[in-house]
């Protein structure tokens, strides 16, 4: 008791009758990532869910490997591979249905690819060729977003629109474990759980934001901990385990869609290549902490269960192995093909309506487009 109690001059105020107050046990996640795969659950599991796991995280890794070899070719200008997240990534598109949003980071082209995404499309970002590479509302997907977590008020401003229009439709928004070092992440989350938003936030948590580990990032015991100070629930899933990360999503899709406000989920995952094509990962983690990894790693843990279920026989892993192929040799075969571009689309998708100085700006390049091509005509 402290000396102004003993007084008797403490007098706690009871809370105002506009602050809500709310139990944070509830909110709080699990003191380890949740798992289904190599426990007793996964028994439970469907068969077809299994196998259909397996085939989209086989074309996934498929797709990492054949994006990464094309900036080695000079096709890519920068692939910032998930390699290892496979899991993330497919059961963020698996989640949602069609109406829904995904609104994906730079790292997220796989999201995107398993969501109904051309590939080729889902790596003209980072080709440099075009703006997006796609419509986001034909797609039901925002832009690959490079700038940290600036996605993410975005995927709660759809949120919160959708719900006081009454339309049925759950916002999913990704972001790495660095981004949640942004300011951003930080408003999104509060004002999602504020206005009781139907959102999902999926962190990836890889280990690394670039060089910098998660130590010296937070001091919280998870990023799924930092759900409870925004009044939403936090989880925490082990982000290589594909059915425990779609079952933690799309309880949390559910419960969007149901008016049960945002979620935040942290999958514990790990980035095996380096950030991007352009990074020295060696420098900053030894070859010890990704091999320590590689025995966890996404495929390999549906590969496990489908095989102790003898679920797992060469007819399917023949097929599976072939789809793979025959994506990444479209994939590859597109990519060598050198687009035709258009200076002038440089201003078209900037304003619905174009402001006076884009209008300056295009007349000058296509003035010195032309005549860049009346002397090229004269040279001949």
């Amino acid at each position: 008791m402290t000396v102004m109690e003993q007084r008797g001059a403490y007098r706690p105020a009871p809370p105002p009758a506009w602050q809500a107050r709310t139990d944070p046990a509830p909110l709080l996640p699990d003191a380890a990532p949740y798992r289904v795969l190599g426990t007793d659950a996964a028994s439970e599991v469907a068969p077809e869910l299994l196998l259909r796991l397996h085939a989209e995280l086989v074309r996934g890794r498929r797709y990492n490997t054949q994006a990464t070899a094309l900036t080695k070719q000079g096709r890519l200008a920068v692939y910032p591979s998930s390699t290892g997240q496979e899991a993330c990534e497919i059961a963020a598109a698996l989640a949602l249905q069609e109406r829904d949003w995904l609104f994906p980071s730079y790292r997220d082209t796989l999201a995107a690819v398993a969501r109904g995404l051309d590939p080729v499309r889902a790596l003209t970002l980072l080709r440099g060729d075009w703006h997006t590479g796609y419509d986001p509302r034909e797609y039901r997907m925002a832009p690959l977003c490079t700038p940290l977590a600036t996605q993410l008020p975005h995927a709660v401003g759809l949120a919160h629109a959708a719900r006081l229009k009454g339309d049925d439709v759950v916002a999913l928004a990704m972001i790495g474990d660095g981004g949640t070092s942004e300011g951003d992440f930080h408003e999104a989350l509060n004002f999602a759980a504020v206005w009781q938003a139907p959102a999902v936030f999926l962190v990836q948590n890889n280990g690394f934001a670039i060089s910098v580990p998660l130590a010296k990032q937070t001091a919280a015991p998870s990023l799924a901990h930092k759900a409870v100070g925004y009044g939403m629930p936090g989880r925490l899933v082990d982000g290589n385990d594909a059915v425990a990360v779609l079952e933690v999503l799309g309880e949390a899709v559910r419960r969007a869609r149901e008016g049960g406000g945002p979620t935040l989920v942290e999958a514990v995952t790990y980035r095996m290549d380096a950030h991007t094509n352009a990074d020295d990962a060696t420098r900053y983690r030894p070859d010890e902490e990704v091999e320590a990894w590689r025995d966890h790693d996404p495929v390999l843990l549906v590969e496990r269960e489908l095989t102790a279920r003898g679920l797992l026989d060469e007819e399917h892993s023949r097929a599976v192995r072939e789809d793979a192929e025959a994506m990444a040799a479209d994939l590859r075969e597109r990519m060598n093909q050198d687009p035709v571009l258009d200076p002038m689309d440089l201003f078209t998708h900037v304003y619905a309506e174009q402001t006076t100085q884009l209008r300056e700006q295009a007349a000058q390049l296509r003035a010195e487009l032309e005549a860049e091509a009346e002397t090229d005509g004269a040279d001949r």
